[in-house]
């Protein structure tokens, strides 16, 4: 899936935990990816930028999305299967993204 521009956002990827497929915006469930828009320091942008590059990458074909409810901004939160391969999992195991552990992790150390 291509990165998210300024046009109409149906299938395409945000940053390193969010993506929209088929005009629903989901968040993996139990990741956390550095911010690209809101990040607290230049290192964390960077680190944001390179998350989702590697989203991009890893979304191609057809996915498979297993739902468990809304965040309080009423995204799916959600595991994702691409090529039977969970995506958020594919970017924690690349450094790309960590276990969301309740709160944003510091990307700027």
């Amino acid at each position: 899936m291509p990165a998210c521009g300024s046009g109409a956002r149906i299938n395409c990827v945000v940053d390193g935990d969010t993506v929209w497929i088929d005009g629903e915006k989901i968040r993996l469930l139990n990741v956390d990816a550095p911010e690209i828009g809101q990040a607290d320091c230049r290192a964390e942008r960077q680190r944001g930028i390179a998350a989702r590059d590697r989203m991009v990458q890893l979304t191609t074909g057809r996915p498979e999305i297993f739902r468990q409810g809304k965040d309080r901004y009423g995204r799916t939160l959600a595991h994702v299967r691409f090529a039977g391969r969970d995506i958020g999992e594919a970017l924690i195991a690349t450094g790309h993204a960590r276990r969301w552990e309740g709160r944003k992790a510091d990307w700027c150390r």
